[in-house]
């Protein structure tokens, strides 16, 4: 994980990028926010946490992750289309890299328990998975709506150890989940660390997160130098909820003006239909969960209610280092919808023999919207694995 401080995308010292972050919390959240604050920098850059960090990715995670060419994928695309394969990681997703991470700074700061947010499952996953490990006490919050469709990620967590507790509030998904887990942060403030599971929330947790994730681009260019010759691929896409698995694709290419980055939104059953989560095509700039951000909202600022077939992506909102990359055109937002995203993971199982989680379809979908002359190298961060989605596929696409 290298140190990046010069970045004309970095978050600065007061926890923005550009006009969207900050830390806007209840006064009882303010102790954890600036313990966090002045320590998480100084422990994940000393270099004992850097060498076991380091040997829990390659040993226990299973880093790096293959970056793989996926040949009939590019002959149909004309391009030359790579997979980064965070599909491959222990626990099927990225998001043990952030939870790994966050551990370690957690036990680093004498935390005897663990509270975290899921929507998909696969951060509550992940977290219940390093908690194991580490022998510590794990809640994860998930939305009534979220633990119906995501059954099997939901035995995993029990399986583990961790005890998983329903969000029944509003729309029973992953905005209320992360209510929740901050809730029961503010009054266990003591013995608790809170893993959040994107570069959502108050600073310092986007900034965290993104530094976790990291290691994505981080191996991507060192497999791109030795297969092609060349660090920097044309286009590097990635879905975008909050916006973990993007921000860690796209963290070593922010200044990188020959990269064009793209971050494939839910548009759910179409952007105007009511039944979204396309925050940049209908949010505007608010506070959501502790942070200034872009989300979607009525007239009068109440969050409206987000739809994706995606439990991973149906968030109202984006993660701040995301709405200053829309912000300054420094990346391409696409609307992906439930049915694109469907077709998109179907294609890529029949033509490469990869099932891919349907956060990862929305990612792919945007390949058909390419108009390629046979040069382009393209890299899409497989963020996930569809295991927890087959029942979703095989109902919508009558399989």
């Amino acid at each position: 994980m290298e140190l990046i401080e010069k970045s004309a995308f970095a978050v600065n010292e007061q926890g923005y990028y550009g006009s969207f972050g900050g830390a806007y919390i209840p006064e009882m959240l303010y102790p954890n926010a600036e313990e966090l604050k002045e320590n998480y920098l100084k422990i994940i850059y000393d270099p004992k946490f850097q060498e076991e960090f380091h040997t829990l990715l390659r040993d226990y995670v299973g880093r790096p992750t293959p970056l793989y060419l996926a040949s009939r994928l590019s002959e149909k695309y004309n391009a030359q289309i790579y997979l980064k394969r965070e599909d491959l990681c222990h626990t099927g997703a990225h998001k043990v890299n952030n939870t790994i991470g966050q551990i370690l700074v957690a036990k680093r700061l004498g935390k005897k328990r663990i509270v975290a947010e899921t929507g998909a499952g696969q951060h509550g996953v992940a977290t219940a998975t390093v908690c194991a490990l580490m022998g510590m006490e794990c809640i994860v919050y998930m939305g009534e709506i979220d633990i119906q469709r995501q059954a099997p990620n939901v035995a995993r967590m029990k399986m583990l150890g961790a005890e998983v507790r329903a969000a029944t509030c509003g729309s029973k998904t992953l905005k209320d989940a992360t209510n929740e887990a901050m809730r029961h942060w503010i009054n266990n403030p003591v013995d608790t660390h809170y893993i959040i599971g994107s570069v959502v929330g108050f600073h310092p947790f986007p900034d965290m997160v993104a530094r976790f994730q990291s290691v994505i681009s981080e191996e991507i260019k060192k497999q791109l130098l030795e297969k092609i010759g060349r660090e920097n691929p044309d286009y590097v896409i990635a879905c975008v909820g909050g916006g973990s698995n993007a921000a860690g694709a796209f963290y070593h290419y922010l200044d990188e003006s020959d990269v064009k980055l793209v971050a494939a939104e839910a548009a759910g059953q179409g952007v105007n239909s009511g039944h979204s989560a396309a925050t940049t095509f209908l949010g505007k700039p608010g506070i959501l969960h502790g942070s200034r951000t872009i989300l979607m909202q009525t007239e009068d600022g109440q969050v409206t209610e987000p739809y994706s077939i995606s439990a991973g992506l149906d968030y109202p909102g984006i993660g701040p280092i995301h709405a200053h990359l829309f912000e300054t055109n420094r990346a391409i937002f696409a609307a992906i919808t439930d049915q694109e995203a469907l077709q998109a993971g179907l294609e890529l199982s029949r033509m490469e023999g990869i099932i891919p989680a349907l956060e990862s379809s929305h990612a792919l979908a945007y390949l058909k919207y390419m108009k390629n002359t046979g040069n382009e190298v393209i890299v899409v961060n497989l963020s996930g694995r569809g295991d927890k989605d087959l029942a979703t596929y095989s109902r919508e696409l009558g399989l």
